[in-house]
């Protein structure tokens, strides 16, 4: 081992396709209540699990194709299928795209039955339909996890419990399969709601984690540290977003050795949780630290509108997890360049090309690095045919011209090649609508692959985030990292 360079090891990209729980989205339910027809509209518009594994952009995600091939593919991708043969199941390289059902399992298994109670499963649905799917999965069929599905509830029950204390109703393929608990009749951040939010994400997180292990043949119980950078708010009256949701996480995922804590800056979160993780294997305090990252219920759905309008599938029907094992040098697998962290200071600014400066130029030029001595870079992915049809832009192609600017105010490139510049070294965005997850990170597995295959030898991961929505500042927050072949791998 090589003690003076730190490397992410492994990562994993995961999605959940989540039909029936659009519904319970924030942008969804806040409408339904105003407009109680747009239920309806919206399951008319809804993906079918079989539509949303042969999506392009989902496949890229897991890993079954690269991220340049939607540059080819007819548009829009979600006319234009794949085929869905053996390559494009939902299981790739990184990760899987798992089905509702199996999701139950896994949200059932995610909660103290003796302590919360949380999720009411009916019985033959337990029975007949989650049990069987899950008791097939390689990764999520340990005997523990199956005890907790055993104890189903009656259609009568799951009813009352609706009607008598504000349990969240929920469906499968758009019947009533079970309900979510509130577990305090006053506290606001113990509401049904909240809690089935941050139960979401703690089960995407495992799956992403488990994954994670299982691809770099590392025990649970090996893994040191746990940090999350999920998006949620878990606490009570008292401490609204205390958290440690990473704790949690652990526990399901069996990692008995680990300490942990949450992470926190919105989008910009998991760049600071593989920040924390770095720096705790580089001062030597744990050699192996788990990054993991769970999905965004409240963001389900949350442009359904233009979508409806525009006659297409709503396609903020998935959540999205990752994960990265981040350690000690192994002589292969690509170094972080610590020493070429983009920061974004509280006094810098806030234009855009401030932002773009203190992230992406200025730690280039201070060791000597052109823009153009980064092969890609890797901005906020989201997916262009989400956002465009509600008139926002294509994101990550805004910030691949702010960035191709940048390398012609420096004289690198003359402007008539910005264009070249930007499909050259920039990405298609493939990444759903969960805030954190698209923030550039879901690149990382692919271009981790591109420079151990020699394609790529340093790339740059780099997000912004939005403290502004707590009302606390104006401020935005980023980061960058780069990501370089590993120099012992090159020697061999």
């Amino acid at each position: 081992m090589n003690a003076s360079h730190v490397i992410i090891r492994k990562c994993s990209n995961i999605l959940v396709h989540l039909p029936d729980f659009v519904r319970h989205g924030s942008k969804p339910s806040r409408e339904i209540k105003k407009h109680p027809d747009l239920e309806g509209k919206i399951r008319g518009r809804l993906r079918t699990y079989r539509e949303a594994a042969r999506y392009a952009p989902n496949q890229v995600f897991i890993g079954n194709m690269e991220p340049d091939t939607l540059r080819s593919l007819k548009r829009p991708w979600f006319e234009h299928l794949l085929d869905h043969d053996g390559a494009f199941g939902r299981t790739g390289p990184f990760g899987e795209i798992m089905p509702q059902e199996e999701f139950y399992a896994l949200l059932k298994a995610a909660t103290d039955e003796s302590s919360f109670d949380l999720v009411w499963l009916e019985r033959r649905f337990l029975a007949e339909t989650v049990s069987p799917a899950i008791a097939t999965h390689r990764l999520c069929n340990s005997d523990d996890l199956l005890r907790k599905l055993r104890h189903g509830k009656t259609m009568e029950e799951i009813r009352t419990k609706i009607d008598r204390d504000r349990s969240i109703p929920l469906y499968h393929q758009d019947l009533l399969v079970g309900c979510f608990q509130r577990h305090h009749d006053e506290d606001e951040s113990l509401q049904a709601l909240v809690l089935m939010e941050n139960l979401m994400t703690k089960a995407s997180a495992f799956l992403a984690l488990r994954h994670l292990l299982d691809g770099a043949d590392c025990e649970a119980s090996e893994i040191d540290f746990i940090l999350s950078c999920s998006e949620e708010a878990a606490g009570d009256r008292y401490q609204r977003g205390g958290g440690n949701l990473a704790r949690a996480i652990g526990e399901m995922a069996g990692c008995r050795n680990a300490i942990s804590c949450d992470v926190k800056s919105f989008c910009v979160g998991p760049h600071y949780g593989i920040l924390h993780a770095a720096a705790l294997v580089k001062a030597g305090l744990f050699r192996r630290v788990a990054v993991v990252a769970g999905g965004s219920l409240a963001k389900l759905g949350m442009k359904f509108q233009g979508h409806l309008e525009k006659d297409m599938p709503v396609l903020e029907d998935v959540i999205g997890g990752v994960a990265f094992l981040v350690t000690e040098d192994d002589g292969d697998s690509p170094v972080l360049r610590l020493d070429l962290l983009g920061k974004y200071p509280i006094g810098a600014g806030g234009s855009q090309q401030r932002i773009q400066e203190s992230l992406i130029l200025e730690p280039l030029k201070a060791h000597g690095l052109k823009l153009t001595d980064i092969d890609r870079y890797a901005t906020e992915l989201q997916n262009p045919e989400i956002t465009l049809p509600i008139g926002q832009d294509d994101i990550p192609l805004k910030n691949y011209r702010l960035i191709a600017a940048l390398a012609v105010q420096q004289k690198e490139i003359d402007k008539s090649r910005m264009n070249e510049f930007i499909e050259k070294r920039g990405l298609v965005g493939f990444a759903p609508t969960q805030g954190h997850i698209p923030a550039g990170i879901p690149y990382i597995a692919h271009g981790i692959r591109e420079i151990l295959e020699g394609k790529k030898k340093r790339i740059m991961i780099g997000a912004t985030g939005s403290p502004f929505l707590t009302r606390m500042t104006n401020l935005s927050d980023g980061l960058s990292f780069v990501l370089e072949k590993n120099p012992k791998h090159a020697e061999g």
